[in-house]
């Protein structure tokens, strides 16, 4: 009997030593890389933000009024994202947590973009958006759906995702059509990181600095270098090399 409580034991201590070594790791990074230095003096940086003596934290620093302020939208996409993370707000150092409000003029278009390092969960205030998410290789399936005020859609983190202010009539209905197009579109987003970080796909590739090359770019998108070309000076008009 006492021979087998103490098996019990040690089971139950190895279970306990294996789930802390399965949950000892790093925390996610906060930013895109973090380059190891031998010399301490040569500089410091954290994984973060470096943190103020909590005495004389004051409530501004917790504090952003920028979401009440709507976006300019007056640009080639029609829309604006107003960020709400640690840059704006100091307090959130450290919470894994973030807000953003995005304005959309009718039609407007969030283009195809990645969060490396969140999950985003997107609440529309007014209007209505076409959104959805693009799963990884190999299947690169669409996810996608219409959403009116209310509406709540998630992007899982890293993948590839977007939102175009449409107009969507309910079924059946046709009293609203005279407004088809005509509507700005209000969302809130939620976002799992204090830095989550923004990859627009198409100003990375094609906006890059320097240039990708236009070797890797053909081949990549199966299109003649002209093609490659345009969409290059679309997105600058000084990083270009061949």
């Amino acid at each position: 009997m006492k021979k087998m409580v103490i098996n019990t034991l040690a089971c139950i201590a190895l279970l306990a030593m294996s789930f802390f070594l399965a949950s000892a790791s790093d925390p996610s990074p906060l930013q895109d890389f973090c380059v190891a230095v031998n010399d301490t003096k040569t500089t410091v940086f954290v994984n973060g933000k470096v943190c103020k003596d909590p005495k004389v934290a004051t409530a501004n620093d917790f504090f952003f009024s920028g979401l009440r302020v709507p976006g300019n939208t007056s640009n080639k996409l029609g829309s604006m994202v107003t960020p709400a993370n640690v840059a704006q707000i100091p307090g959130l150092n450290t919470l894994g947590i973030s807000l953003a409000r995005v304005d959309y003029a009718p039609y407007g278009l969030n283009p195809p973009h990645t969060h490396p390092r969140a999950t985003e969960i997107l609440t529309v205030l007014e209007g209505t958006l076409y959104v959805g998410f693009v799963t990884s290789n190999p299947d690169n399936r669409l996810i996608s759906k219409v959403l009116y005020k209310g509406d709540v859609f998630v992007f899982p983190e890293g993948l590839i995702h977007f939102q175009l202010n449409t107009f969507r009539l309910p079924r059946g209905s046709h009293s609203l059509a005279a407004q088809c197009g005509k509507t700005k579109a209000v969302a809130i987003a939620a976002l799992s990181s204090q830095n989550p970080g923004v990859i627009t796909i198409a100003n990375a590739v094609f906006g890059s600095k320097p240039a990708i090359s236009a070797d890797v770019l053909t081949k990549a998108f199966q299109v003649d270098k002209k093609v490659v070309d345009y969409l290059q000076s679309q997105f600058s008009t000084d990083n270009h090399t061949d």
